[in-house]
């Protein structure tokens, strides 16, 4: 009796110092983090997009790679970078956290940036320059060697930042806390801003280094850049929310899969007797319980109790909870809305290659001594996302929360749709440009030279103006619409989710460029997408055909929407914990 006595006692002493130890977690977080997590985003995104943003000029005038090669090199990185994720996000809720997994990230980013940064320096690590009228030498097996090597680390590194940044920072905020005002479709808003402007910083002074001053110090800036980024994140250690990794929500999402199809022959009689077990779920469900919905029922059958489950040390692999079984669930239904977003990236993609050739080829001086580098063309998506995000946050919302009552002015969903629609104007306009910009060559006999065109680059903002505006919308909205409705447990994965819409994006753009440049060239080498000189191509068609595309997308994004369904579930306030009071309040998130 004394040894269970004491037994009793410790295991009183042990959830008391860990309910204490949870009250000095939750004190942690809030707006003192941002400085230190934004400070690491500004200098990481410094670091990635100097690195991206002028990679097709380096890699057609310092590695002599045919256009549309170096094109596709540039979206199968982009979307490996989107797949890495997924290891990067597993890493972080089954076992190292999202702290300790961005830090690695970031470490091995910086290793292939250095080697980058090396290739750009030493000459024998690039083919020699072009002489004259002469054919180019491309770059041997060796050099392609080092830049796929840099470029695989610079994936990997992605893989650790990405899914891990975004939700780590909004982490910081505990919405169930009266004492916290901030609501994270605010720091969604936030994030996106700081990130914009640190863009909009790589995209104007280290494309400009990168073009008039060399590709040395282009390159070995945004690697500085990188290794300082890590700096301001581990000093704020201290300070942050760092939430347990829960375990591998991969593996919870098969065993539920596994127990469904073992008892795939049996038959629910009452919902409400499905097996559930707060003590098993205590660990992934701290913010609350997700219950049971009434779509994709043979998942349920996971949660049947049998004569040979032990309820009380069940085998996972035979019997799951309903919270499990509806993690499994909440994924699924967010996949049609991942996979319309797709395209939309593969619309936004074409800004770094066949939008920054036509800068290229058009007048971009400002004054008689300046002319914008063509890498930096993409200031104007920047500045256009920035001012639409303070617009949004600033005004937007306000005047839609009059009428919707929505905190968040309107719902995420919305918020995408009318990204698809500006995106979709996007590509139109950006077809009517290169008809635009082909007249002025034809009229000034330049059809068949890679002169400078006699026509304003600057004819080129419309279209990268209404990218920025679509991308605020949609992929804010998109990025909300995953961390939202992902089970808490999943939500570095979920963000992982949303870069794999991206990485599709970019390998579908790949795909497209492919096919079209293959069955659209003719006998005597015409093509809408040429290798040489765009002014003999269709890149208007190109377009267009993007913005078909578009279109059709728009029309399955709102069946998705239409059959969608929030995840449901009991949520219970910090007021109802502290009174110890068994309210409970059930919330389907918008």
């Amino acid at each position: 009796m004394q040894s269970d006595t004491n037994t009793s006692s410790k295991n009183m002493e042990n959830m008391e110092e860990k309910k204490s130890n949870n009250n000095v977690e939750k004190q942690k977080g809030g707006l003192i983090t941002m400085p230190f997590i934004f400070a690491n985003e500004v200098c990481e995104k410094l670091a990635v997009v100097g690195f991206n943003a002028n990679m097709i000029s380096y890699l057609t005038t310092q590695l002599h790679m045919p256009l549309t090669k170096a094109a596709n090199t540039l979206t199968n990185f982009g979307g490996t970078s989107g797949m890495t994720p997924l290891l990067g996000a597993f890493l972080a809720d089954a076992y190292a956290g999202k702290f300790w997994t961005i830090t690695a990230g970031s470490l091995i980013y910086l290793i292939g940036m250095t080697i980058l940064t090396l290739s750009a320096i030493l000459p024998q690590l690039r083919p020699p320059p072009c002489k004259g009228d002469e054919v180019c030498q491309e770059a041997g097996t060796g050099q392609l060697a080092i830049l796929y090597i840099s470029l695989i680390l610079g994936a990997l590194g992605s893989g650790g930042i990405r899914p891990c940044v975004a939700a780590f920072g909004a982490e910081q905020f505990d919405e169930k806390d009266p004492n916290q005002t901030t609501k994270t479709w605010k720091y969604f808003n936030w994030y996106y801003f700081v990130m914009g402007v640190a863009i909009l910083l790589a995209v104007t002074v280290l494309v400009y280094i990168q073009d008039n001053i060399g590709w040395g110090w282009g390159l070995g800036i945004p690697t500085v850049a990188m290794f300082i980024s890590v700096v301001p994140f581990i000093l704020g250690y201290r300070l942050y929310r760092n939430l347990d990794p829960a375990g591998s929500p991969f593996t919870r999402l098969v065993q539920v899969s596994v127990s469904a199809f073992k008892k795939r022959n049996l038959s629910i009689s009452d919902p409400k007797v499905l097996y559930q077990n707060d003590e098993l779920d205590a660990s992934i469900c701290i913010d609350g319980k997700l219950i049971h919905s009434e779509e994709m029922t043979f998942l349920d059958k996971a949660a049947i109790v049998t004569e040979e489950d032990n309820v009380k040390s069940p085998n996972l692999w035979r019997l799951n909870t309903i919270h499990r079984v509806e993690e499994l669930k909440c994924i699924i239904r967010m996949g049609p809305i991942w996979a319309a977003g797709i395209l939309l990236i593969t619309a936004y993609a074409q800004q770094s290659t066949f939008s920054l050739q036509q800068a290229k080829s058009m007048d971009r001086h400002l004054t008689k001594s300046f002319a914008i580098p063509a890498g930096s063309m993409s200031v104007f998506t920047m500045c256009s996302m920035l001012g639409t995000i303070v617009f949004y946050d600033r005004v937007f919302v306000p005047m839609a929360r009059k009428f919707t009552g929505l905190d968040r002015g309107i719902t995420f969903l919305h918020r995408m749709g009318i990204g698809f629609v500006i995106s979709i104007l996007a590509t139109l306009v950006a077809g009517f440009v290169e008809v635009k910009r082909k007249h002025a060559a034809l009229d000034h006999g330049l059809m068949n030279s890679h002169q400078t065109i006699p026509i304003s680059a600057l004819w080129l903002v419309p279209q990268y103006s209404l990218h920025g505006m679509a991308e605020a919308f949609m992929s804010i909205g998109h990025l909300e619409f995953f961390y939202d409705q992902a089970p808490e447990s999943m939500r570095s994965t979920a963000t992982a989710v949303f870069w794999t819409a991206i990485s599709v994006g970019n390998y579908v753009s790949t795909f497209l460029v492919t096919m079209v440049h293959k069955y659209t060239a003719g006998p005597n080498g015409s093509n809408w997408l040429p290798d040489d000189n765009l002014n003999k191509g269709k890149l208007e068609y190109f377009y267009w055909l993007l913005t078909l595309l578009q279109a059709v997308n728009l029309i399955y994004y709102l069946w998705c929407v239409k059959i969608y369904t929030f995840k449901p579930i009991q949520i219970h306030s910090r007021e109802a914990e502290e009174s110890k009071d068994s309210v409970v309040e059930l919330a389907n998130k918008v």
